[in-house]
């Protein structure tokens, strides 16, 4: 835990950093800087899961989550930000714990991009979809999320917070050229996206989510797989 904390306090001062150093920065460093900070900010995470002792089928859980999560979004890529993987990787949060959900949630972006096109959006997508899972499990695990209709709640609320995000490297590549009107037409066009997402996670949630979560929970105690009251 130690080096995580480390890891934490690093990025902290690598983000104010950043902001102070974008303050005159030119156009052409804006996005290296973003990307930058998006994937510093996923180090502690990852830290923090590999710290714990694995079993061998545990890893391989975490890999099935994930695949599922990835074949989940392919096969809607025709319909843009409907598709289940927001539903598998809070799912797999609530039943299996933060770490889980956040390594289901940037694997899945990482490997399905490997399909859909790889870009400077995938580390955007993997710390957003990885903070999905992440949220999702340490608020089950303080009793907010148990709750059907919160749970549903967070699933909307996250669909709108995911595409704000990923706004933000749109943003960042418009270097000195941003202005709050250019910003504000960037969040107006998403809305329909950013919708469609929150309705998407609304409808697996409530028509899925109980049979999911009781099929995981009966493997998990089955199998005595990542326990989630430990390390969430």
């Amino acid at each position: 835990m130690a080096r995580v904390r480390f890891a934490s306090a690093v990025v902290i001062l690598l983000f104010f950093g950043s902001l102070a150093y974008m303050a005159w920065a030119n156009d052409e460093q804006y996005l290296p800087i973003a990307l930058l900070l998006v994937c510093a900010s996923i180090v502690p995470f990852f830290l923090r899961y590999e710290s714990r002792s694995l079993q061998a089928r545990e890893i391989v859980l975490v890999a099935v989550l994930s695949a599922i999560a990835t074949v989940g979004r392919v096969p809607f890529a025709a319909l843009p930000s409907v598709q289940p993987t927001s539903f598998v990787i809070i799912v797999s949060a609530l039943v299996f714990g933060s770490e889980t959900g956040f390594m289901v949630g940037a694997v899945a972006a990482l490997v399905s991009n490997m399909f859909l096109g790889q870009g400077p959006w995938t580390p955007w997508q993997m710390f957003s979809w990885g903070m999905i899972g992440w949220t999702a499990g340490m608020l089950y695990q303080r009793g907010w999320l148990k709750n059907r209709y919160m749970l549903i709640a967070f699933g909307f609320v996250w669909g709108i917070l995911f595409g704000w995000i990923m706004n933000i490297w749109l943003l960042a590549g418009m270097g000195q050229d941003l202005t709050w009107a250019s910003a504000l037409a960037v969040y107006a066009s998403s809305f329909y996206f950013d919708l469609a997402h929150a309705l998407s996670n609304v409808f697996f949630l409530a028509v899925l989510g109980p049979g999911w979560i009781k099929i995981l929970e009966r493997y998990r105690l089955k199998y005595g797989l990542l326990d989630s009251q430990g390390w969430s």
